[in-house]
């Protein structure tokens, strides 16, 4: 099965970013595009009418338009990206999450044309990235260009969740052709009554770090013995904080759905969801694909 890159298009900025980020990972991949427009009944859900009397949405000839446009436009700056479009009945969350049980990579921007400034990762965006069947990358306008040549950065915790973020992130890494830096947050230093309590304290941590990112890069380098791994050991008030920061140098970070504290009811930890808010490159969520 020849799974496509699926992205959102709704026709903002955003989304058409989203769309850019999309037709690159398909070429890597060696995989065709699709473009994809969730639409609703104009007159929306909510409106104090019988439902049945408004009849089934339909396409709209302008959102086709938009769409055609984007995937010309694509296919004329990646040559050899193959596009498809498609508009789907349904609200776009909801869409997005049905194509991606037969998606490769899904990529959503961080907000459409419904969205608001304050909220950097609209409602659309979360519910796909939360509750998606593949890995979701999530991108957003950028003030600055992302540097590809960068590496791509993995939170490891010790997780099953952090354990396929390695795996996918090696295979990005390899896919990109740029190092793999595997990433374990530790606390900050705290303030202690003795030398020799900060001493223990510390040297507690480096060890339970040096064992963590060391399980992670050998099951990387067995099946990866060629890409580049690097170990990165970092201290910061939080998790979240200290992947935020280190993704400054990074091109992606990948991360799983829940970390070692997770809940089973929530799909998306909260390590993850603030690090797809406030990271500085876009961010991978590491889901599963379906069995």
């Amino acid at each position: 099965m020849n799974r496509p890159v699926v992205a959102g298009v709704d026709g903002s900025p955003s989304s058409l970013v989203a769309a850019e980020h999309a037709a690159r990972a398909a070429l890597l991949r060696s995989r065709p595009l699709l473009l994809v427009h969730g639409y609703l009944h104009p007159l929306g859900y909510g409106v104090p009418l019988n439902p049945y009397d408004l009849g089934v949405p339909a396409p709209s000839a302008e959102a086709q338009k938009m769409l055609e446009r984007t995937a010309a436009d694509l296919a004329d700056r990646w040559p050899g990206l193959s596009v498809e479009v498609r508009q789907v009945a349904g609200g776009p969350g909801a869409t997005m999450v049905e194509e991606s049980r037969r998606a490769d990579l899904v990529v959503v921007g961080s907000r459409g044309l419904g969205g608001f400034v304050g909220l950097l990762l609209g409602s659309v965006g979360a519910q796909v990235a939360a509750h998606a069947h593949c890995p979701v990358l999530v991108v957003r306008p950028d003030e600055q260009p992302i540097d590809m040549d960068a590496p791509v950065l993995v939170g490891v915790d010790g997780s099953e969740a952090s354990r396929l973020a390695a795996g996918y992130g090696a295979a990005e890494a390899t896919l990109r052709k740029v190092p793999l830096v595997l990433v374990h947050v530790g606390p900050p230093g705290e303030d202690r009554a003795t030398p020799e309590e900060v001493e223990e304290s510390q040297a507690a941590y480096q060890a339970e770090a040096v064992r963590l990112l060391a399980d992670a890069s050998a099951a990387v380098r067995a099946e990866y013995p060629d890409l580049v791994v690097r170990e990165h050991p970092v201290r910061a008030a939080g998790a979240a904080q200290g992947l935020i920061e280190a993704s400054a140098t990074a091109s992606l970070l990948v991360v799983g759905t829940r970390g070692r504290h997770g809940f089973t009811g929530l799909l998306l930890g909260s390590v993850s969801q603030a690090v797809i808010q406030h990271a500085h490159c876009p961010v991978l969520v590491a889901h599963p694909y379906p069995a």
